[in-house]
């Protein structure tokens, strides 16, 4: 095993999973499944008696749901961001042409 991975067991819905993970995202993973597990949580207290696989599924839903909203947002600010820069760049042409 690499000096910069290690093992690390994650616990998701009452269930140990381990994975070998560079050092550097440990704190990400461990988030991750922090925010599944109060996901999950939520789903429980929601629906009760539901089978788990369902619990899952609707969890798993949720976090791709917001996943694309961020995916979409993002690709938005970089389509605004280009349309800036070529409002820039007409603009000093412009001006350049203007001088002439």
């Amino acid at each position: 095993m690499d000096k910069k991975n290690f093992r690390i067991n994650i616990k998701i819905d009452g269930k140990f999973y381990p994975l070998t993970i560079n050092i550097k995202d440990e704190e990400r993973y461990r988030l991750a499944a922090k925010r599944v597990n109060e996901i999950v949580r939520q789903y429980r207290e929601q629906f009760g008696d539901q089978d788990s696989k369902d619990i899952l599924r609707m969890t798993a839903f949720q976090i791709a749901l917001s996943n694309t909203v961020v995916d979409q947002r993002n690709s938005k600010s970089l389509f605004v961001e280009e349309l800036k820069n070529l409002n820039d760049d007409i603009s000093d042409f412009l001006k350049e042409k203007g001088k002439k």
